[in-house]
């Protein structure tokens, strides 16, 4: 794909080595390039944005006219990663992207696909987020109708870092065995999702790079949080609301010497659950991060500092 789609993910690409490299020598843009010789004022306008005076970039050229011509076009796998990761973003910005129009985004490399919240996706449209391939980073499918099938077909997606699958409550335990095999995750959030249970939460013991983990509203987690033992990485947990867990879960979490961050509140976790969170929650360096336990049932215990816990007077 060139210099500019082969970047490691973050690197900035300056606008004139875009076009030097790929609009002016690339017969495959000779499609956007006549489109836009006929740009019109509009299209120009909505490319400026807020800036006063600011001359509107190639790129954002291109993907104002595309959006305005968006019934025009039909595969954007020709383009590189970043023109077409652009044109994605700014449709599913503006509503624009449907199961067909999805179509055209096939074998595109995009690195992120954020439909959160996003109506009407399902297990149709994983096909084509799959497609993607090695190249893909991040997806966030929160809130859609994807079942069991649809997110099997993340399995070959290695290299994903982050995974949000909040409210997708047609994803079963079953499901989530296709979450174990991508253990390049650092991120995995699964919000008020059936599929964590005690035997659901199997799934995490592969990913040993978790840093980020979100399980609130996950009541059917107790006795899961076995499976977090080998996560020496993770560093922020939150299970707020996991009215179903005891103190006896707290112990699993013991020994969780990176822990910066672990959200309980609205949680059932008495004194005794507490104690066992001491190793972890001395080791966080003040002013980084620390416990949030309001609304649970600590009685004497409460934080201070961030260093500990001492008796209430």
């Amino acid at each position: 794909m060139g210099s500019a789609c082969s970047r490691n993910r973050g690197q900035v690409v300056h606008e004139d080595q875009l076009y030097s490299v790929k609009f002016s020598k690339s017969g495959s843009f000779k499609w956007l390039l006549h489109t836009l010789s006929r740009s019109s004022s509009d299209v120009l306008r909505k490319a400026q944005g807020p800036g006063p005076g600011r001359r509107p970039s190639l790129v954002e050229l291109c993907v104002a006219r595309v959006r305005e011509d968006i019934s025009r076009y039909s595969d954007f796998s020709m383009l590189p990663r970043d023109l077409s990761q652009q044109i994605f973003n700014e449709l599913v910005r503006c509503s624009y992207i449907n199961e067909e129009l999805l179509g055209a985004f096939r074998d595109c490399a995009l690195q992120d696909i954020c439909l959160d919240e996003y109506p009407g996706v399902k297990d149709a449209w994983m096909e084509v987020i799959a497609s993607q391939g090695q190249s893909l980073l991040s997806v966030d499918i929160s809130c859609s109708d994807v079942t069991d099938s649809g997110l099997n077909l993340l399995k070959d997606c290695s290299n994903m870092q982050s995974l949000a699958c909040n409210y997708c409550d047609r994803i079963s335990e079953h499901g989530l065995k296709t979450v174990s095999g991508l253990s390049n995750l650092t991120s995995l959030s699964l919000k008020k999702c059936a599929a964590v249970t005690a035997e659901g939460a199997k799934a995490f013991a592969k990913l040993v790079n978790l840093v980020n983990l979100d399980l609130e509203r996950c009541p059917k987690i107790h006795g899961g949080l076995v499976h977090l033992k080998g996560l020496r990485k993770l560093e922020t947990l939150n299970m707020r609301y996991c009215n179903g867990i005891t103190d006896s879960d707290m112990k699993y979490l013991s020994d969780f010497t990176s822990l910066r961050e672990l959200q309980l509140s609205c949680c059932k976790i008495s004194d005794c659950g507490v104690s066992y969170l001491r190793g972890s929650i001395q080791t966080i360096p003040p002013k980084s991060g620390g416990l949030c336990s309001d609304c649970c049932l600590f009685g004497s215990y409460i934080r201070i500092g961030f260093i500990g816990f001492v008796k209430s007077q």
